[in-house]
């Protein structure tokens, strides 16, 4: 087997550390003794993009928020299906993450950082959706393993029942709340329903081919 490579590592604000590992042409991003993403597993990333886009189908323009870029999955699945007058928010905590894009992963990275449509805005996701009323035709979140905050304790706020309404506030109407989960969660999904959004709950495959672990992703719609 090929040995695995450490790359480097970053401090999670009020949380705990990244760890950026490669082995072969793998790229590798662990927390604890948490693999939190991996080259080698897309799917699920590359369909919170298309399915949220999938169910926004008619509208004239679009503006996502995309929370936490990981390894760029979602966003370059995003840009590859919305019109040249989208707009994507990109929002990332962790300057070491976007650092490993333009660097070690740079090829990964294929460019989507630097397309005319990207904003990247450095900062807590939490916060850029409180100031965004009205602002997004969609909100994608993927920042912790699932509906809690796994990779800093303050990113519950997110899934908690204020945190829905403020994600729900955010969104033009008919807009949709994404949220990516390595599991299901129940609380979660009444949490969701309470809020007052149309819930689908969609059970998706880790990998491109329809293999690997299931993973789940939330489509919440503002009424």
């Amino acid at each position: 087997m090929i040995p695995r490579e450490y790359l480097g590592s970053a401090a999670i604000p009020g949380g705990e550390e990244l760890k950026l590992y490669r082995r072969g042409g793998d790229f590798m991003i662990v927390l604890d003794r948490n693999e939190l993403m991996s080259s080698r597993m897309s799917g699920s990333e590359k369909a919170l993009a298309v399915m949220t886009i999938e169910r926004l189908a008619g509208r004239k323009a679009h503006h996502l928020l995309i929370g936490g870029y990981g390894m760029g999955f979602t966003l370059r699945a995003a840009l590859a299906i919305l019109p040249a007058d989208a707009r994507i928010t990109l929002v990332e905590l962790v300057p070491e993450i976007i650092a490993w894009a333009r660097g070690p992963m740079v090829d990964l990275a294929a460019g989507c950082l630097d397309d005319p449509r990207v904003e990247l805005v450095m900062g807590d996701v939490a916060s850029v959706i409180a100031d965004g009323r009205g602002s997004y035709d969609a909100i994608l979140l993927d920042v912790d393993n699932g509906p809690d905050g796994l990779t800093m304790a303050a990113n519950d706020r997110l899934y908690s029942a204020q945190g829905l309404t403020i994600a729900r506030d955010a969104l033009r109407p008919g807009g949709i709340l994404a949220v990516w989960s390595a599991g299901s969660d129940d609380a979660f999904t009444r949490r969701l329903r309470n809020a007052k959004f149309a819930v689908d709950e969609v059970a998706v495959k880790a990998r491109d081919n329809g293999k690997g672990p299931r993973h789940v992703i939330w489509f919440a719609a503002k009424r």
